[in-house]
This record gives C-alpha cells, sequence and structure tokens, in this order.
C-alpha cells in the first residue's frame, strides 16, 4: 500500500507540475486512446500499481485541465493545495459522514466550518448548515425546508402525507433563473413550468417593481450571482417586501454569494442575509476539489424535519448528526477539503481570491473591448460576456478557442445575444494566464473576421 500511495502522490504532482503547459481541452489523439479502456473485464484480479498506470497514462492526457489557470468555462473553480492535499488523504481515511458515531472526525470539522462560513458570509450564526453535492443539491435543501415550512403553518406534514392533497405552494423566481432551481422545483414536486416568472432588467437582475402580490403560502428565490452576467438581484429592496407577506426567500448563491468574503466586493449582496435559506457551491470560487455544495437555513429545525430519517438500528446522539442536514445518509466527508481551504486561506486569503479572480475578468473586459469587441454586460465581478460582432462569427470564435487549447471559454445566448462567457474563478489563474489567453481570443477573432 505504501508503494501505491507514493506512486499516486508522484502522478498526481506530476499531472498538476505539468497543467500550465498543456493544453486546456485534451487533444483528439488523447481522446481517442479513451478506448484503450473500453475492454472486456477479466477474470482474474489485476495488480493495483499496473491499474493505477493504465489510468493515468491513458485517462490524465484526456482530463479537461480545469485545475489549471486558464480553464473561464462554467464557473469551474480550480483546487487549491491544501484541499488537494485534504482530499487524499480524506480518500484513505474513507470516512462516512452520516453520524457522529461513525465519524466523530468528519461531524466535528462540519460543526467547525459551519461556524467559519456564516461567520465569513455574515449569515444567522445559528442557521443549521447541510455539506452537500453542489449548489443543485444544496437549492433542494434549502427549498425542501421552505417546502416543509409554508406547509406546516397550514397544518399539513408533507414529509408523512406528500403533495396529494396539500395546499398549493406558489414559486416566484426571476425571468432568468438558473436552471438548477427549476430542476430542484421538478424534484420537489412544485413544478418547473408552475412558476410565476418576474421580468428582469438588461443586466438579469430581477426587477423589485414587477414582483407579483403574495397570498397564501409562497417561495421566492433570488439570485446571487447571474450565471451570464454575475448580476444580483436587489436582495434589500425584495426581502423585507415578500417577508412581511409570509413569504420565504430562497438565494441561489452559487458562486456570487462568496462576494461577502470580500470587503470590496460585499455591497453587491447588500440585503441577501435576510433571506430564510441559502445554496452556494464549494467547488467554485471556494476552490475545493468536485463536488462540494453547502445549504443554509435560518430556522435549522425545518431544515431537520424536512432531512431527518429514524431508524431503531441508527445511533442517534444528543448532538447534530450530519445526515439530519442533508438528503443522503452514506456520504463522502466533504467537510475535510472544506475545512483545509478555508484553514490554509483565512479569511485575508479568500478575499483575496475574490477580488483578485474579479480584476482577471476586469481584464479580459477592457483588453477586449479595446481590441474592438463589444463587451455585453457590467463587469461587476467575475463574468464577462462579449460579442465579436454577429451570432455566426461569435460561433465560430468558440469553437475555434475551443479546438485551439491554449484556454477555454464556452458560450451562451443571453437576451438576444450569442456570446462567449468568460467565467475566472480558479486560485492558479495568473495575469500572465489572463494576457496570455487574451492575446489568443483576439488573434483568432481577427483571423475569423476576415473568413
Amino acid at each position: 500500500m505504501k508503494k501505491l500511495l507514493f506512486d499516486v502522490a508522484e502522478r498526481a504532482d506530476r499531472y498538476i507540475e505539468d497543467i500550465s503547459t498543456r493544453r486546456v481541452s485534451p487533444s483528439p489523439e488523447a481522446l481517442k486512446r479513451l478506448e484503450l479502456l473500453d475492454v472486456p473485464l477479466q477474470d482474474e484480479p489485476m495488480d493495483p500499481a499496473a491499474v493505477l498506470a493504465e489510468l493515468d497514462e491513458i485517462g490524465s492526457p484526456a482530463t479537461v485541465a480545469t485545475t489549471g489557470g486558464r480553464y473561464f468555462g462554467f464557473v469551474v473553480g480550480g483546487s487549491l493545495p491544501a484541499a488537494t492535499a485534504a482530499n487524499l488523504l480524506a480518500g484513505a481515511w474513507d470516512q462516512n459522514a452520516a453520524y457522529d458515531v461513525l465519524s466523530p472526525l468528519a461531524s466535528a470539522l462540519e460543526k467547525v466550518c459551519t461556524k467559519w462560513l456564516v461567520s465569513i458570509l455574515g449569515l444567522p450564526p445559528n442557521a443549521g448548515v447541510g455539506f452537500a453535492t453542489g449548489a443543485t443539491m444544496a437549492n433542494f435543501i434549502g427549498l425542501a425546508a421552505a417546502r416543509h415550512a409554508l406547509l406546516a403553518r397550514e397544518g399539513w406534514d408533507v414529509e408523512s402525507q406528500g403533495l396529494f392533497g396539500a395546499p398549493p405552494i406558489t414559486v416566484i423566481v426571476g425571468e432568468e433563473v438558473h436552471v438548477s432551481v427549476l430542476k430542484v422545483l421538478g424534484l420537489l414536486g412544485l413544478g418547473r413550468d408552475r412558476v410565476v416568472r418576474v421580468p428582469v432588467d438588461d443586466q438579469g437582475r430581477m426587477r423589485a417593481d414587477a414582483l407579483p402580490s403574495i397570498s397564501g403560502p409562497t417561495i421566492i428565490c433570488i439570485q446571487a450571482g447571474n450565471v451570464n452576467t454575475g448580476a444580483f438581484d436587489p436582495a434589500e429592496a425584495i426581502c423585507p417586501i415578500v417577508r412581511e407577506a409570509g413569504a420565504w426567500v430562497h438565494v441561489d448563491g452559487a458562486f456570487g454569494l462568496w462576494a461577502l468574503a470580500s470587503p470590496q466586493r460585499a455591497d453587491l449582496a447588500r440585503g441577501f442575509a435576510l433571506a430564510d435559506s441559502w445554496a452556494i457551491d464549494g467547488h467554485k470560487w471556494l476552490n475545493v476539489p468536485q463536488d462540494s455544495g453547502i445549504a443554509f437555513v435560518r430556522e435549522p429545525e425545518h431544515l431537520r424535519a424536512a432531512m431527518t430519517a429514524r431508524a431503531a438500528y441508527l445511533i442517534v446522539g444528543e448532538g447534530r448528526e450530519p445526515s439530519h442536514y442533508v438528503p443522503e445518509s452514506s456520504r463522502r466527508a466533504r467537510g475535510m477539503e472544506i475545512w483545509a481551504a478555508l484553514r490554509s486561506l483565512g479569511r485575508t486569503g479568500l478575499a483575496d481570491l475574490i477580488e483578485r479572480t474579479c480584476s482577471y475578468a476586469s481584464q479580459f473586459a477592457d483588453g477586449l473591448q479595446a481590441a474592438g469587441h463589444e463587451i455585453l454586460n457590467e463587469v461587476v465581478l467575475n463574468q464577462v460576456l462579449v460579442s465579436f460582432g454577429n451570432p455566426e462569427l461569435t460561433r465560430r470564435v468558440i469553437a475555434r478557442l475551443q479546438e485551439q487549447g491554449t484556454c477555454w471559454c464556452g458560450g451562451t445566448d443571453w437576451q438576444g445575444h450569442v456570446a462567449m462567457r468568460i467565467s475566472v474563478s480558479s486560485w492558479a489563474t495568473t495575469e500572465e494566464d489572463v494576457q496570455r489567453s487574451l492575446d489568443v481570443i483576439i488573434r483568432i477573432a481577427s483571423e475569423e473576421s476576415k473568413v
């Protein structure tokens, strides 16, 4: 085992060392070699060292270099050194984070991370916090707690009785609601198409003056960080109005809520602490390994009521039991990487990570604008939308860039525009990475405009 662990450490180190010099997207040749993994399963056991070698030698070249400094797609962060190392150690420990009795360590780290996170983000100190797979599941947790609380007020136990015959719940979203929220509403039986959509402004922010009147059980979902523009819904205007009407406010803050960790950006998220539940990603701007999401609920009893399951054989202690805050019972101990990331960064390091990546987004926008290309959004955070003149040309530039391999940016259709979408969220990105990427984007755009 010792020899195998040394081997994997060497292979992992080599991969990380080479990440800055390799293509961001895998080459066609590397993708073709993936066929070598598709073999009939042999009858006899295989040497673990040979298994690892095969996986590394065929698999590593075919990965997307999301841990490097030039991946700007889908708001995917890298993985901090301390978080990567903690992930490897967590794999060796193989802790089951369901109950305190299964892993006192995993349970203790979640408690510590809970205190650190609510403090960093300025959320209620007594909030219930669940550590999940990502913002989709964190949205699920927050909205499940909302469903419980609203129906309990109506005298309905949704966990026992289900939704058949239950009082209806109105769900209000912005016109540019993230697809993960709609997916969650479908999973919760609240319906993707039953939502009331509120118009948005030219940055995708929900218009507070266009809110519908509220009566009966109601959830309103607001955004901290529009997935295209990075814009924030006006929580300071929305939250007092709708909470006064008895509605539950849920925040989809997958990446944008981390702005609260940066003194220079915190004003963007004014008023979001007034909500009832919040969802955020760890594997985006906190830069911990996939997969990591965190749900916060102001009144933890609603969260526990929605998530807790009991059985005679389960040993439940007097304190916080991790599985009472998330859908899963047996699960990976994700709190370990979050603890390592926060412990290694500290408050100032986390603030610097947020501010530095935002400044790189501005560098992208300034460079592209100076080259004559149209920036479509107000660059207030880490998101940049750029058009290269017309939809066809923009799509060609995106395709060429992804194929070329120096960096990776995605595309989007937003408010009638086809755009390249640049998301800067990795601790590994440097000013040199940005400039190198800018040079390639501008060159490709120039070449394609002459076609």
